[in-house]
């Protein structure tokens, strides 16, 4: 697998576990996530994916994060930490205003990166 491909392979895999929270939520009320475990799990391993994903670029693509300073790279470790490390201490608002509102946005941003001569989308 070339670099290219590789860098690929993983910005897809951090659009398809956003995709998959967004997928998990969509026609969800806050109040229905969070009374459901299951949904709960879902999203939060998600989250994890995500983070596995962009380090995993940050690693082999040092340039990628100073080149896409609109990506929160930081922010999406951050939430991986508290994911495996703080579990029961989530404040499942944030999740689901996450998912709401930084995971299509997320989305867009790496779409935009991995299509970049595509304009006005």
């Amino acid at each position: 697998m070339t670099p290219a491909e590789r860098l690929i392979d993983n910005l897809i895999d951090m659009e398809e576990a956003a995709l998959e929270a967004i997928g998990f939520l969509d026609g969800v009320s806050f109040e229905a996530f969070e009374s459901d475990l299951l949904r709960q799990r879902a999203v939060a391993m998600t989250f994890v994916l995500i983070a596995a994903a962009a380090v995993r670029i940050q690693t082999l693509f040092p340039d990628i994060a100073s080149e896409q300073p609109e990506i929160a790279w930081a922010k999406i470790r951050g939430l991986r930490n508290l994911v495996v490390h703080q579990y029961d201490r989530l404040d499942w608002r944030i999740i689901w205003d996450t998912v709401q509102s930084d995971l299509p946005r997320l989305v867009r941003q790496i779409h935009q990166l991995r299509h970049p001569n595509i304009q006005g989308e």
